[in-house]
């Protein structure tokens, strides 16, 4: 039969293993979080678990839409891509292009480096399901790669979508909107 000191020995043990157990899962947990990019994350993934879900409200042209995140509303303006203005060509298609593929939609919204532009604007990578629409744009012609530093861990992508559409002369490409010479801002 065993003694009492016996008993209280395995007894001890055994908090002392549910204790590691419960600091490994909460490790764990940590870990997991900071891999998908969750709340944490201030870096360049664009891993679709990293963002946050919005309802598009409002689309006000190719690369800038309004959202409602928990009842909350926010203009989120798109990472690395730029369409024309209101007053130049192609703005009308370019936004066109930009709400046939969000407009009324739930969408994932990815940080880079910032939070938001200087006019408080949220900057995002904007995901519809499997749609990475930042690089449909671009992929379309409707956007070009520009980049807005520090905020650049898709520049690359960017820049090899638009030389394609721009060597198929497709989407805004054709009214040479996107032929100033620069693609940093």
């Amino acid at each position: 039969m065993p003694t009492k000191a016996a008993g209280r020995q395995r007894s001890s043990r055994r908090r002392i293993q549910i204790l590691l157990l419960t600091v490994s899962l909460l490790l764990a947990a940590c870990t997991m979080e900071l891999e998908s990019g969750g709340s944490g994350n201030s870096g360049g993934s664009t891993v679709i678990g990293g963002g946050e879900t919005a309802r598009v409200t409002d689309i006000i042209d190719g690369d800038t839409i309004d959202v409602d995140i928990n009842g909350v509303g926010y203009r989120v303006r798109y990472i690395g891509v730029n369409t024309p203005e209101s007053d130049e060509s192609c703005y009308d298609d370019a936004t066109d292009a930009n709400a046939n593929l969000v407009a009324g939609q739930t969408v994932t919204l990815v940080r880079d480096s910032s939070n938001t532009d200087r006019f408080g604007r949220l900057l995002r990578y904007v995901y519809v399901g499997n749609v990475f629409v930042n690089a449909q744009l671009v992929q379309d012609g409707w956007a070009e790669a520009v980049e807005y530093p520090p905020d650049t861990a898709n520049a690359d992508q960017f820049h090899q979508l638009e030389t394609q559409a721009a060597r198929s002369n497709i989407g805004c490409h054709p009214t040479g909107i996107f032929d100033d010479g620069s693609d940093v801002r």
